[in-house]
């Protein structure tokens, strides 16, 4: 990764929200935004996050090379808030890259970490009911939590929502799946460790891989049902929501290209190389996994019908079976 530069363009605020004690000092979120030529609306994700009920945060943001006024519309952020806000070189290597050089930078610190997108909207208690539900696990316990999102157009209008999913998350479910966008994550420091450990490295998502990581290290994964922001869908979108007909036909031819199984190389392989931070029992998983994607096809299935590798629904689950009878996973 390209060497950071660093500049503070505004000092931390006095102004801290209270904790349920009077006598305790109210945790600090770090928010971590990734920017490329995001002028068209990042003044309405900034003007959200200034809207937060929950103040005490900062926000670190790393540009990858903007060429338009997006700096110059940080920098008047910065002097209107009373949050500290520092900006950063970006990699130049996609917004991956970008965030997960972030997280795995070990100067970067605080309480409780977020990832931002540059083209949403926060919902006004966003990071409080995030953080109320993150304060009840123990302070040495991988947590991240993740939401579903209220989808919205260019213009603001909305368009629904994305999918819902009722299972409880698993890394049994995270193998073979990703079920919350980054963009709705906040995590602790325990988790912030295990991005440290395991570094910039090259996977599909790091929405996927903070699910995989904390699921498969003994981790506690949050999936809430309520959304906490509007996710813009316009034409610039890396990923989009894969919400509707047409956008699940599209991941279906995807997977019979054998789309599904060039994702699945490059996860595996980022877990088996940090696979001493997973459990016992998520090594074991991570292993019937490999044989389900590799073996005979009697192993293949035989894996498959023992296996709790599952996605979250039943379309979900034949797309999953379809794939291993036909080695595309």
């Amino acid at each position: 990764m390209s060497s950071v530069r660093r500049r503070s363009i505004a000092k931390m605020a006095d102004s801290v929200a209270a904790r349920p004690s009077p006598e305790a000092e109210a945790p600090c979120i770090t928010i971590l935004l990734c920017t490329y030529n995001g002028q068209s609306f990042l003044s309405g994700q900034l003007a959200s996050l200034e809207r937060q009920s929950y103040p005490n945060w900062r926000l670190i943001v790393s540009d990858d090379h903007s060429t338009d006024a997006t700096l110059a519309i940080v920098h008047r952020f910065a002097q209107r808030v009373p949050q500290a806000v520092e900006v950063r070189e970006g990699p130049r290597q996609g917004p991956c890259v970008n965030f997960l050089g972030l997280a795995a930078d070990p100067s970067i610190e605080g309480d409780y970490f977020a990832f931002c997108d540059q083209d949403d909207v926060w919902h006004r208690d966003k990071l409080s009911r995030a953080l109320n539900w993150l304060r009840t696990v123990p302070q040495d316990v991988p947590a991240a939590y993740g939401a579903r999102t209220r989808l919205i157009s260019a213009d603001g209008k909305p368009l629904g929502y994305s999918r819902r999913f009722s299972k409880p998350p698993s890394f049994a479910n995270a193998l073979v799946q990703s079920i919350a966008g980054a963009n709705t994550m906040l995590f602790n420091r325990p988790t912030k460790r295990l991005f440290e450990q395991s570094g910039p490295l090259h996977v599909v998502s790091h929405d996927w891989w903070a699910y995989q990581l904390v699921s498969g290290s003994g981790g506690v994964f949050r999936y809430d049902p309520e959304p906490q922001l509007d996710y813009r869908q316009h034409a610039d979108n890396r990923i989009g929501c894969n919400r509707g007909l047409r956008a699940q036909s599209k991941r279906l031819c995807m997977l019979l290209a054998g789309g599904f199984a060039a994702w699945n190389e490059i996860n595996l392989a980022a877990l088996q190389q940090f696979r001493h931070l997973l459990t016992d029992d998520a090594r074991i998983l991570l292993d019937s996994y490999e044989l389900m994607r590799s073996g005979s096809l009697g192993a293949r299935l035989k894996a498959f019908a023992t296996s709790p590798l599952r996605r979250q629904n039943l379309l979900g689950n034949c797309a999953l079976l379809t794939a291993v009878l036909l080695r595309k996973i």
